[in-house]
């Protein structure tokens, strides 16, 4: 599987190499309507928890022990290990986030653990 990241913002329209676009958000992105995003599934079960994104705080200072804590929350979940294993059997996935941060975000941790498990 190919896994790529990308801001929603910046893609909003599918492009050709695109594959299964993912929207790994807890919330809907502020400020686009849910017509302007092309995506193919909105996976809830892949956002960290809102205790985990609230105590991150996308704080660059606290990512590590995000990352921990969100590998920790991936693994433990049956949901997101169901939704993880649909991916992983596709050829190409696009995450989707809308953290201002391109470093410091779920979605650079997720693409992590995706690519562990393929």
């Amino acid at each position: 599987m190919k896994c790529t990241i990308a801001r929603v913002q910046d893609a909003k329209k599918a492009g050709p190499d695109d594959g299964f676009r993912v929207l790994v958000d807890r919330l809907w992105p502020r400020g686009v309507r849910k017509d302007d995003l092309d995506h193919d599934r909105w996976a809830k079960e892949l956002a960290p928890s809102t205790e985990l994104r609230q105590r991150f705080g996308h704080d660059p200072d606290k990512f590590a022990d995000f990352r921990t804590d969100y590998l920790a929350e991936l693994q433990h979940s049956d949901e997101a290990g169901r939704v993880a294993r649909e991916l992983v059997g596709l050829p190409t996935v696009m995450l989707l986030y809308s953290a201002h941060d391109t470093e410091h975000n779920q979605a650079v941790v997720l693409k992590e653990w995706l690519e562990g498990l393929s």
